[in-house]
């Protein structure tokens, strides 16, 4: 298999599976217990939070451990928001769903939503945010890199706005941490959520930064872990785990940061070199160094899909994390595309495990696959598939 969906998940680091293990194993103590076991799992527990804290230069008590990117966008929004019918969050249309369910949720309860649109390549406006702040502005969340089309947000831009209006700031950078730098305090970030098994740890753990001095009321409560923040019984060996990708992740980004664009940069010029009617969708310069979007006119992305796991190739559409509500794409809606060129999207997300060879061969492929569904697409009469 060729796996180029990395953007859902990644494969797990060897370094990251054995630091776990001990954990599962011999190390298999509640963090809340006062004996060594205890003991041994809490210190396991706060190197990890240091570790994560350092890949985005904030402080380890500003870390709070969650289950995932979803849980961690939920927290930041009804943590700060509630359900206080004075209350406002703006927000982008490009969003996670991870943030929109929460926020439609949020509106039944009477907590204005206001939504930023964006242009034709994904991007929000900073000047458009001004235009909605007000009194009531309870949080800003606007997503660092879009897990669709790849497209990078002004983030120091829109934070610096609502620092000067002493708004809090949310980023949804699920797809962005362990890809590219990211500097919590020069960004002047305030909430930043953050995904494992998007940087090669494993599934079912994340984290929530929170900048010392915001105050968020919790979400789950119980046994008061995490500050009283989180509660429910810590899972130890995932967290771990969680805390040596981010290390790795810190400790090889510029090297892996050039790898991968490399792969995208190669892939994206064949690509547009070598199939017709192809266009690259989200910003062409501020994007995600892994991420590739394409829109090939007269083809069905499902079946593009369908196809390329037939050569051995993973990819995907979109999100998924929405796959089973079978709706077209919110993202390229909202820049403005077209029933034909949603349909007809692609998006190949590339890791540290690929390699260029890969590339090559998944573009021989997508040749072949396009060529053939072009050949019975009801849309061949109306546009031309040869060669410029």
């Amino acid at each position: 298999m060729i796996y180029l969906d990395n953007a859902a998940s990644t494969q797990i680091h060897e370094d990251v599976l054995n630091s776990m293990l001990p954990y599962l194993k011999e190390q298999y103590g509640n963090a809340s217990s006062i004996h060594r076991y205890g003991r041994l799992a809490r210190k396991a527990i706060e190197k990890a939070r240091k570790q994560i804290a350092l890949l985005i230069n904030a402080e380890p008590s500003e870390i709070l451990f969650t289950s995932g990117g979803t849980e961690s966008n939920n927290t930041a929004l009804r943590g700060i928001s509630g359900n206080g019918a004075s209350k406002q969050i703006v927000t982008s249309l490009i969003e996670h769903d991870a943030i929109l369910e929460p926020c439609k949720q949020l509106a039944k309860n009477g907590v204005d939503i206001d939504y930023l649109p964006v242009d034709k390549f994904g991007m929000v406006d900073p000047l458009e945010l001004e235009n909605h702040l007000s009194e009531k502005t309870s949080l800003v969340s606007i997503m660092f890199g879009n897990n669709e089309v790849g497209s990078v947000q002004k983030i120091s831009e829109i934070a610096k706005i609502c620092n000067d209006r002493k708004i809090p700031f949310h980023t949804d950078a699920v797809q962005a941490v362990g890809k590219i730098p990211i500097d919590v305090k020069e960004l002047g970030i305030d909430l930043l959520s953050i995904s494992s098994h998007k940087l090669h740890g494993p599934k079912g753990i994340g984290a929530l930064f929170i900048k010392n001095g915001i105050k968020i009321d919790p979400v789950i409560l119980g046994g008061g872990q995490e500050h009283g923040l989180r509660s429910g019984t810590e899972n130890v060996a995932n967290i771990v785990g969680f805390g040596k990708a981010c290390e790795i992740a810190k400790n090889n980004l510029d090297e892996n940061r050039a790898y991968v664009t490399k792969l995208r940069d190669i892939l994206i010029e064949k690509v547009l070199h070598e199939i017709p009617q192809v266009t690259l969708n989200g910003d062409p310069k501020s994007r995600l160094p892994n991420n590739a979007h394409f829109t090939f006119l007269g083809v069905n992305g499902e079946d593009l899909i369908i196809k390329l796991d037939e050569y051995g190739i993973a990819a995907s559409t979109g999100s998924a994390c929405s796959v089973n509500t079978q709706r077209a794409s919110h993202v390229l809606q909202a820049m403005g595309f077209s029933h034909e060129q949603i349909t007809g999207s692609l998006r190949l997300t590339m890791g540290i495990f690929n390699k260029e060879k890969e590339i090559e061969e998944t573009v021989i492929a997508l040749k072949k696959i396009v060529e053939e569904l072009r050949s019975f697409s009801p849309f061949k009469e109306k546009y031309s598939f040869s060669k410029v």
